[in-house]
């Protein structure tokens, strides 16, 4: 029968079967052809057909469907620009009843355009564009015409239109030319810079810094399709009530409509690569969109709180370059929340239960026993779990509702004898996520509620809470969370690794906490970058370290001055060093863009070389330093060439004599090293990867578990480095390019005498990791 009706409209078989099995949309559709026959007998054509198969497709709220079904049924509607904007109106007006005449309105019901309006609006436009058709002929842009002429006469057909344009054009140029038949010559287009590598100057707090132009478009309000500040209620899936237009011309009193978001981490560990994410993502909004983000420490769980926490992950918020609205704790609201919680308890929306943790954990617990006592019982038992009259675990507050994955009933308050870092001892029951979360992103007045893919499943209670109290609802939006190969996000994991010794601290320069990759050197602008590159996609991403590394080496190239440095150092003593003392020699900061400055460096009879910059003997293809084959010195405009090689007692060269010639006298040497006199010790820290497969928590992948899958490599210290003098004053986090070693960034472990470089990043990728 239903397979008859609609191929009844027009639909083509296939088409209608496919109808057939989305449930949803076949019982809409149902609805509204029977309504439209009973109107206007059995036989629709298939202009009607396709209207209502257009608005059974389309409708975001089915109770609008037999309002609009009557407008195409009585032929009010007639087209689908008609239809379009009725839909429009109605996801825009959500509250009922409906305006009809404004409704009316909006759609153009009753208007008559005649033909004689058609061809004065048409006859305008080609007046207007007359110099233009003459000169271009048939190659003018037609479409231009019909785009002008429509936006005069809205409601007008629009092939109606078209036999008008064609007709005028017609008269006006004649009949088409063989010229006009050729195709128009193209016109070769500019050569377009990637987004990513456009870089725009921001002035934020008084500071210019660089920002990626591909992360700022990416997050514009339309190409990400959010909602206005104020139009919460045109999102899929947001619930209406009576209050909510009221709530949120209330809401846009307040903010101006300005867009608000916020980034809420719990103060109960490090922030990870994955946060940077999120901080870009909520920031970047905000920003990109001409709004503020808060930054909300979700500070509910007082057991596993640390002032460090609260302070690093500030640190990491600024220094990946934003500067919060305001900083905010959910403890903050604590009693705006306990106060709510005994409304929904006289609501008869939440009750005190005494299930056990065990007895509701997982998907199919038994329903509570305690959820339909009085109000007045929920009450008195709240007050008794606010002053400690229950043990932790003997009684919860539980909201009456069912979450999308099934989960029934959850938790908004439990009973924790823990003093809270900034509430002391007032409370003994704090909040849940479930519970704080959209209530305080409705005190703050928030527009998008950005978060993880997981937090899916909290949307249904996220809207249903504020309705249940009739406070301001948000709208939340999911994004898919970023993860990275060879690594463990995981605090509890991060905190094995630290107790086992496997790592020193959350800073660890192996780790990808946010504090570790800045210690490593990664600077945030990379990081941005990356996050760029990654995009904002709502499909989970998990990215190869090595994709984060090239961000890196791209900004360091830029931002990191050039010196020189030898991890392995070999003696070399110029026997006929052209001046009685040491010379200087200048260096260019950055050698491709010597506008950038120089630094001095001393030039010595003494210098120390690469141990691998020498053999004995040359192999074929070996281009450095042997008996015979003599090296150029970077920048210092020498060439050296062995005399004698001295060992130990053991064979082992310790040093080399040498003499020198001036480059532009001695034959082109194959090669250039890299060299240090008069030098700075240093100790210099060599990372590789922590694991040593791509997925350490995979059962399948590690049996043992990540703790038995650690790289005994991954960090190589050498003690006794040289470091050219020209990095004597720098300070932890600078960054340099040690020429020919890679990038490096000076450790907060260093001391007076003793500077301490980690290597961020090599110079290129190698090919030889995974």
């Amino acid at each position: 029968e239903a397979l008859g009706l609609f191929t009844g409209i027009g639909l083509s078989e296939a088409k209608a079967r496919e109808t057939l099995r989305n449930g949803a949309l076949s019982a809409l559709l149902r609805r509204a052809v029977l309504q439209a026959r009973s109107a206007l007998g059995p036989a629709l054509d298939k202009a009607t057909g396709t209207l209502l198969y257009n608005t059974a497709a389309r409708l975001k709220d089915p109770k609008h469907l037999g309002f609009l079904v009557g407008y195409i049924a009585r032929r009010e509607i007639l087209t689908d620009l008609q239809l379009s904007a009725a839909l429009e109106y109605v996801r825009s007006h959500p509250l009922e009843p409906l305006d009809v005449a404004d409704f009316e309105r909006a759609c153009g019901v009753g208007v008559c355009i005649t033909p004689e309006q058609i061809e004065e609006a048409v006859e305008a436009v080609i007046s207007k564009h007359r110099a233009e058709l003459l000169a271009e002929r048939y190659h003018f842009n037609m479409g231009l015409l019909m785009g002008e002429a429509r936006n005069q006469l809205r409601w007008a057909d629009g092939k109606t239109i078209k036999n008008e344009v064609d007709l005028q054009v017609l008269h006006l140029l004649g009949p088409k030319t063989e010229a006009d038949l050729e195709k128009k010559p193209k016109v070769a287009k500019a050569r377009v810079v990637p987004a990513e590598k456009q870089k725009v100057a921001v002035v934020e707090n008084g500071d210019v810094g660089t920002e990626t132009q591909s992360l700022l478009e990416q997050l514009r309000g339309e190409a990400l399709k959010f909602h206005k500040p104020g139009e919460n209620y045109k999102t899929e899936g947001y619930v209406v009530t009576p209050n909510t237009m009221a709530l949120l011309k209330q809401h846009l009193a307040i903010t101006g409509g300005q867009v608000r978001t916020r980034f809420p981490p719990e103060p109960n560990g490090i922030l990870h690569i994955g946060h940077a994410k999120a901080i870009n993502f909520n920031f970047g909004y905000a920003k990109a969109n001409g709004g503020v983000c808060f930054l909300r420490y979700d500070d509910t769980n007082p057991e596993k709180e640390e002032e460090k926490y609260f302070t690093a992950i500030r640190e990491m918020v600024e220094w990946l370059g934003y500067q919060p609205y305001a900083v905010t704790h959910a403890s903050d609201y604590f009693d705006q929340l306990y106060n709510w919680a005994l409304e929904l308890i006289c609501r008869g929306q939440a009750y005190v239960c005494h299930q056990k943790v065990e007895e509701i954990k997982g998907h199919n617990p038994p329903p509570s026993p305690w959820r339909d006592r009085p109000v007045e019982e929920s009450l008195l038992l709240f007050e008794d779990m606010r002053k400690g009259k229950f043990g932790e675990g003997e009684a919860t507050l539980r909201m009456k509702l069912v979450m999308e994955d099934g989960k029934m009933d959850p938790v908004a308050y439990r009973v924790k004898f823990t003093p809270h870092h900034r509430t002391g001892d007032k409370w003994c029951i704090y909040p849940t996520y479930d519970y704080t979360h959209c209530l305080c992103d409705s005190i703050e007045h928030i527009t998008h509620s950005l978060c993880t893919k997981e937090f899916q499943a909290r949307r249904s209670s996220y809207f249903w809470l504020c309705n249940a109290l009739d406070v301001y609802c948000p709208v939340q939006w999911e994004y898919g969370r970023l993860n990275l190969l060879y690594t463990v996000v995981s605090k509890r994991k991060i905190i094995r690794l630290v107790e086992t010794g496997a790592v020193r601290d959350w800073d660890d320069p192996r780790l990808f906490t946010l504090t570790a990759l800045r210690r490593r050197g990664f600077p945030p602008e990379a990081i941005n970058n990356f996050c760029a590159r990654v995009g904002v996609t709502v499909a989970q991403a998990t990215m190869e370290p090595h994709l984060l590394e090239a961000c890196a080496r791209e900004v360091l190239n830029e931002q990191a001055p050039r010196a020189m440095a030898v991890l392995e150092p070999l003696k070399v003593t110029i026997t006929n060093f052209p001046a009685p003392k040491a010379l200087e020699v200048l260096v260019p900061n950055f050698p491709a863009d010597e506008s950038r400055g120089f630094h001095k460096v001393p030039f010595h009879q003494t210098i120390y070389i690469e141990e691998t910059d020498f053999r004995e003997e040359a192999d074929k293809g070996y281009k450095r330093l042997a008996p015979g084959q003599p090296v150029g010195l970077r920048h210092a405009g020498y060439v050296i060439t062995v005399q004698n090689v001295i060992k130990d007692v053991s064979g082992r060269v310790i040093e080399l004599e040498v003499t020198c010639t001036k480059s532009d006298v001695a034959e082109k040497p194959k090669a250039f090293i890299h060299w240090v006199s008069v030098p700075l010790a240093c100790e210099v820290r060599l990372y590789e990867r922590l694991f040593l497969h791509k997925n350490p928590e995979d059962p399948s992948e590690v049996p043992g578990g990540f703790l038995s899958d650690l790289n005994p490599d991954s960090l190589r210290v050498v003690h006794n480095a040289l470091v050219d003098s020209s990095v004597h004053s720098a300070r932890p986090f600078d960054k340099f390019q040690f020429e020919r070693l890679g990038f490096f960034s000076v450790d907060p472990d260093s001391e007076e005498g003793k500077m301490v470089f980690n290597r961020t990043v090599t110079l290129k990728e190698d090919p030889g990791k995974a």
